[in-house]
């Protein structure tokens, strides 16, 4: 695989890049991906709902998260509005083998604190990966309209993956979170490796 730049590295953190293949794929699948895509979006959504009702009496994670929710369901309703000018149908949620091996990483027991640490950092982590693989999609696809597009979702996911990291240096020490981040990279560095180049999926 190509190195990631060093802009990408610095601003993203993460240690493997995407496969140049994938975009190629991705282009002859598009209602496949423009699928996963939608359901990913649904799934963060659910997600930042789930880390509010499970920490609620964080007010800093109430007032950053909240809006989010409403961000992600608006990227579900974009992505399905793209889907229908283009004569598609959004077909059936499938499951996301990338997410589910980053929750075996996940810490199971331990303190509560040390669970929302997880949450956080892999949701921190998806939205990276996502962003890096939109970026690829806005500057590889054939399709002005299709690059443009996702060039706003990278800017979006950009934004989420910082918002994510903030919040778990707000409430955790940055050692701790630095390290833990350090560890949660090389794991999906490595499960970058494993997993095979499909283009019908976003991760």
């Amino acid at each position: 695989m190509e190195p990631l730049s060093s802009d990408a590295r610095a601003i993203l953190g993460l240690e493997l890049p995407t496969d140049p293949r994938w975009v190629d794929l991705a282009a002859l699948s598009l209602a496949e991906i423009l699928t996963d895509h939608a359901w990913c979006e649904q799934k963060a959504a659910i997600t930042c709902i789930t880390i509010l009702q499970r920490n609620s009496d964080r007010a800093a994670v109430v007032e950053a998260l909240a809006p989010i929710v409403t961000e992600e369901w608006g990227h579900f309703r974009l992505v399905l509005a793209e889907l229908k000018k283009r004569g598609l149908q959004l077909g059936r949620q499938r499951k996301d083998d990338y997410v589910n091996r980053l929750l075996t990483f996940a810490q199971k027991g331990g303190s509560h604190d040390d669970r929302f640490l997880d949450h956080l950092l892999m949701m921190a982590l998806i939205e990276a990966r996502s962003c890096e693989r939109f970026k690829r999609l806005s500057e590889g696809l054939d399709d002005p309209q299709l690059r443009k597009f996702y060039r706003r979702f990278m800017e979006s996911e950009a934004g989420h993956y910082a918002l994510f990291i903030e919040l778990a240096e707000t409430h955790v020490p940055k050692e701790k979170v630095r390290e833990r981040w350090g560890e949660w990279l090389a794991f999906e560095a490595a499960l970058m490796k494993e997993l095979p180049v499909r283009g019908d999926r976003i991760h």
